[in-house]
This record gives structure tokens, C-alpha cells and sequence, in this order.
């Protein structure tokens, strides 16, 4: 991914993927994430793979998840949260 593209670097984007794609964020905002994805390819290409992901995982339910299961993802999710700051 390019990181030069504008002020809204890829980093940040990934944060805001998920306002993006569920059509919640600011006009503003929505327009600096888009003009980001003009120019890096390899952001259209993570953002079309979330949509896939969503696509074929869109009709679980948390509970459908094991409690097991979910621990253990949010454990992750929150470690590589911590390592990514």
C-alpha cells in the first residue's frame, strides 16, 4: 500500500473501514477515504476483500459464535490493537 497518497494514510483507513462500507461516516470524511482509494491499489484491494469477508460471513450472529471462540477473538483483536499503537 501507498502511504504518500494524501493526508489519510492507509493505517488509518483500516479503522474506518467498517463506518465506510456500512455508509456511516461524514461526507467530508467519506470523500478523503474515497479519493485514498483512486490512488492505492492495494487499498481497493484489502477494501474488496472485506467485502467478500462480509459477503460470506454476513449472516453470522454473535451468538452463533462460541463463547470460546469469541474470547479468543477478541483477545487477539485487542492485542493487535495494542501493538499497532
Amino acid at each position: 500500500m501507498r502511504h504518500d497518497v494524501d493526508d489519510l494514510p492507509c493505517k488509518e483507513l483500516v479503522e474506518l473501514v467498517t463506518d465506510y462500507l456500512e455508509g456511516r461516516m461524514e461526507a467530508l470524511e467519506r470523500a478523503r477515504f474515497e479519493s485514498h482509494l483512486v490512488a492505492c491499489d492495494g487499498w481497493r484491494t484489502y477494501l474488496e476483500q472485506m467485502r467478500q469477508t462480509i459477503r460470506a460471513l454476513g449472516k453470522l450472529t454473535e451468538e452463533s459464535i462460541e463463547a470460546q471462540a469469541k474470547a479468543r477473538l477478541l483477545s487477539v483483536f485487542h492485542d493487535w490493537k495494542r501493538s499497532s499503537s
